[in-house]
This record gives structure tokens, sequence and C-alpha cells, in this order.
């Protein structure tokens, strides 16, 4: 069974910088795509950003030009590095990490908490 923890939420003014990181434990290999969503009450969980391992990042509009994902395969990890935060980027943020194969399958980590103020 694969376990996604998150670190690196917290509070910040609008304007700052956080960086999520999302450690994959479990699976001797890595996942294909591992990324981002975020939700806050009420609203659908939403895309933030994925990235494929080995392939091209996939970015959310409200994401572009501010955040970045990366990873690093070899510690199945992956990266949000997020700038200029607007209070609108206040939600809870989750790791995914999909494993394509004879069986596809979808884990999700317990989710961090990103809180921005004006």
């Amino acid at each position: 069974q694969v376990q996604l923890v998150e670190s690196g939420g917290g509070s910040v003014q609008a304007g700052g910088s956080l960086r999520l990181s999302c450690a994959a434990s479990g699976s001797g290999s890595s996942a294909s795509v591992m990324g981002w969503y975020r939700q806050t009450p009420g609203k659908q969980r939403e895309l933030v950003a994925s990235k494929p391992s080995g392939g091209t990042a996939n970015y959310a509009e409200f994401a572009k030009g501010r955040f970045t994902i990366s990873r690093d395969n070899a510690k199945n990890t992956v990266y949000l590095q997020m700038n200029s935060l607007k209070q609108e980027d206040t939600a809870v943020y989750y790791c995914r990490a999909l494993y394509l194969g004879v069986r596809t399958t979808t884990f999700w980590g317990q989710g961090t908490q990103v809180t921005v103020s004006s």
C-alpha cells in the first residue's frame, strides 16, 4: 500500500511563498503521474499541477507563472513551489499519485492546509 505524506503547508501573507512536499512510500516504483490538487469548503477538488515521470508538467490556468511542480523520482517525492500567493489560493492541498499498469491505482495524501492572508 502506497502512503503519501505531505508537508510544507502553513500560513503566509499575500505575495509570499510556500513550498509543499509529498513523499511516497510503500511502492517499488515511481508513480506514473504525481500531482497536486486543492479544495475549499463547498467546492470540488481541482487540479493545481501534475507531472508525469519524465514528462512535461501540466498546470491549471491560475497556477501558471506562479507555481512550479517538480519531482525527485529517486526519492519518490513531488514538490510544489508556490510564489506570489493570493488569498484565493487558500485551500487544503492534496498530493495525488497515479500508478499505471495492469491495474491503474490512485493514492491521495491526507492534505495540508495553506492559508494566505491579506
